[in-house]
């Protein structure tokens, strides 16, 4: 099973202080990692994972390659002695768009680093300005493109419900990153903490965000598409978080926001599955191994949502089902369908 030994390196690395961020808050501590920091990390982990060969150490919580160069290097050739044959899979490490170039790809394929997440956000310029973001779509663009050529893994991250970006936007960005179709995707809903611009514009009436069905609906929607097509979603919410919970002042945290999300993926191919079928009846359909509990939804959801139209609704496994696909097989009193 996959996992990351996670080391924050707080806002120190962010050229810009976005309207939607407050990296000591999301990162819970703005103590500074160290060389030292990482080999105990990385020790430990060698302790206690059971697979090292699909573990990476992971730098967050800030731009990595915006701090400091000594500061960079020292970090990354402590996790290098971990990272390669024999040892854990890699480097993964999060940036901004702005903040690659061949010579940093150049330091960073030296020092064994597989995984390059860009922090784009929004593939709407308006939004990018709006949210004091210092960047571009293009530079997500041109920096995709150049992290794709030099063979690292590519991940995207953006977020849904930002300042001033409404229908027209969300849908520029989804289809931006359908189209340049990373590795990877996370999926955000925005949270408004405490003592940003974004508190304060909300605070001020000026910001209106979506409606969390709104914001539920477009990451279903990102959700589903991008497994679809390949791409996959590494996460979908933030992290649960005392932090988070007790500095937030508005936005879509949900502690279970993917299962919500997941829920309204099988809702979808459920309806669509079941067409015009009469109503009162019990429904048989196959789903991938696994997959049960969310297609129930969240606290049964999806099955109280169908017992009110009198349909029961069970569930049958399968490894040969793929994730969020559904086949209705049966149906009461009728032959297999």
């Amino acid at each position: 099973m996959h996992s990351n030994i996670s080391i924050f390196v707080p806002h120190v690395g962010c050229p810009h202080k976005c309207a939607f961020c407050d990296q000591r808050t999301i990162t819970g501590e703005q103590k500074l990692p160290h060389k030292e920091d990482v080999e105990r990390a990385c020790l430990q982990a060698l302790e206690e994972v059971s697979d090292i060969t699909d573990t990476e150490i992971a730098f967050f919580g800030g731009s990595f390659t915006a701090i400091p160069r000594d500061y960079m290097l020292e970090l990354l050739t402590a996790a290098y002695k971990f990272a390669g044959e024999g040892k854990f899979k890699g480097i993964r490490l999060s940036t901004r768009p702005d903040y690659i170039n061949s010579e940093i790809l150049d330091i960073l394929k030296q020092y064994g680093v597989t995984a390059i997440e860009l922090g784009a956000q929004s593939m709407s310029d308006e939004v990018l300005e709006a949210n004091e973001r210092g960047h571009t779509a293009e530079d997500v663009r041109q920096a995709s493109k150049l992290i794709r050529e030099y063979g690292f893994e590519l991940g995207l991250q953006m977020m849904v419900g930002l300042y001033k970006s409404g229908h027209q936007q969300e849908d520029e960005t989804f289809n931006e990153i359908m189209a340049i179709h990373p590795d990877t995707v996370r999926i955000y809903p925005v949270v408004i903490l405490k003592h940003t611009r974004l508190a304060e514009l909300l605070a001020s009436g000026e910001y209106k965000p979506m409606s969390f069905d709104e914001v539920l609906s477009l990451s279903t929607r990102a959700l589903g598409a991008f497994t679809e097509a390949g791409i996959k979603v590494i996460k979908c919410g933030l992290h649960a978080s005392e932090f988070v919970e007790k500095d937030m002042v508005g936005g879509f945290y949900h502690p279970a926001f993917r299962e919500l999300c997941e829920g309204m993926i099988y809702r979808q191919a459920i309806e669509k599955a079941l067409g015009d079928a009469p109503e009162n009846g019990t429904y048989t359909f196959i789903i991938g191994k696994g997959c049960i509990s969310k297609a129930v939804g969240h606290k049964r959801a999806n099955r109280e949502y169908f017992e009110k139209s009198g349909l029961r609704i069970k569930f049958t496994e399968d490894n040969d089902i793929p994730l969020y696909e559904v086949r209705l097989i049966k149906s009461e009193g009728s032959e297999n369908v």
